[in-house]
């Protein structure tokens, strides 16, 4: 079986919306059996919000999204009809794991608008000490996924950027990957990815702005509702129908690769997928493409350089090791170049650190 050629369209039932956790008592009361994975943070700000009784076994995970934690929490767990996951990415990434180890249900409750890992059967899964070490599958998808907008008002707004600079990548990474495809061998699963990544990419260059404004402002506006649904549930679409085609390209490599430099680890998912766009859009030679992007990175504050990223010129000689990640056999880099090599991920680098003396 081989899932990543899988179409995994994405959860069992999404309810989203103002005040969509309102009927989540409704949802619970089919289960005999219910057990929490979560963060402190998350918990409590969950708990903060949420009005009706909610006295099941919780559970709090290690902050790395690792096997060895999602194993070491089913085993806690020991038996359950359903494992509620309450957080960010990585708590639901988490939550995942166990809920496969365990067979049971799953219902993801994100208190972050900031990736799509709540709505995917899929999970970025890292070691223990934080370094990326692979893309998870999952048997089953979530059965349930709430998205209260009026709740996820709460997202801090690094959170939020990040979410959108994350989501960004599914255009420019699936356009990366089928550029080269033949009419033929575009499937009807693989142009639908297609088309759903170009309408995210509409969405979140219309309407990023002001669902930051209203962010701040704490309002719940359609551009708010749009966006928060479109990083969450639209970006999971691209890769659920065009498998493999439409999952991640040079961009998660090169997040995946620079999360061997330890001073990035305090840098968000997003920001440094974000980042990786440029590096692969400079790989392809897309120099327009990025002179047009740059300045809506720089309308709502993406990182556009190393420095952005924490990485230093003390760390500078770590890119080696990042880049050789990124451009590895086992790595997404490869859905773009088969033969690419680290050099020419470091050349890329550099091209978007030095774009101003590369005309660009």
């Amino acid at each position: 079986m081989n899932m990543d050629t899988e179409v995994r369209p994405g959860v069992n039932r999404y309810i989203t919306g103002e005040n969509a956790l309102e009927e989540l008592p409704y949802y619970l009361s089919e289960y005999t059996t219910v057990a929490v994975v979560t963060g402190e943070v998350s918990f409590e700000k969950f708990k903060a919000y949420y009005t009706h009784l909610f006295d099941y076994p919780t559970f709090i995970y290690d902050g790395s999204a690792s096997e060895e934690d999602g194993k070491r929490l089913a085993e806690e767990i020991g038996q359950t009809d359903v494992v509620i996951g309450i957080g960010g990415g990585r708590v639901l990434d988490t939550a995942k794991i166990a809920a496969e180890y365990l067979k049971s249900e799953l219902i993801l409750i994100p208190t972050l608008i900031s990736n799509c890992a709540p709505y995917t059967p899929v999970a970025a899964v890292y070691h223990p000490d934080h370094s990326f070490k692979e893309i998870g599958y999952f048997t089953y998808s979530a059965s349930l996924l709430f998205v209260d907008w009026t709740f996820l008002l709460q997202t801090p707004k690094e959170y939020f950027i990040a979410g959108i600079g994350d989501t960004l990548a599914k255009w420019y990474e699936i356009e990366g990957i089928t550029r080269n495809l033949s009419e033929n061998e575009q499937t009807a699963f693989i142009r639908l990815g297609i088309a759903s990544a170009k309408e995210i990419l509409a969405i979140l260059l219309k309407d990023s702005e002001k669902a930051l404004e209203d962010l701040d402002a704490q309002i719940v506006s359609p551009a708010f509702g749009r966006v928060a649904d479109t990083i969450i549930a639209l970006a999971g679409t691209v890769g659920g129908f065009a498998a493999k085609f439409g999952r991640s390209a040079g961009a998660h490599a090169v997040h995946n690769g620079l999360s061997y430099i330890p001073s990035t680890h305090e840098i968000l998912h997003g920001a440094k997928v974000a980042y990786g766009i440029l590096v692969q859009l400079a790989y392809t030679n897309d120099f327009d493409e990025m002179n047009e992007l740059l300045p809506f990175y720089r309308s709502i504050g993406l990182p556009t350089y190393l420095s952005e990223l924490n990485v230093d010129e003390e760390e500078v000689f770590l890119l080696k090791q990042a880049a050789d990640f990124a451009a590895g056999k086992q790595e997404s880099f490869q859905m773009i170049d088969e033969a690419i090599s680290a050099q020419q991920v470091l050349d890329a680098i550099y091209a978007v650190e030095n774009r101003e003396h590369a005309k660009v």
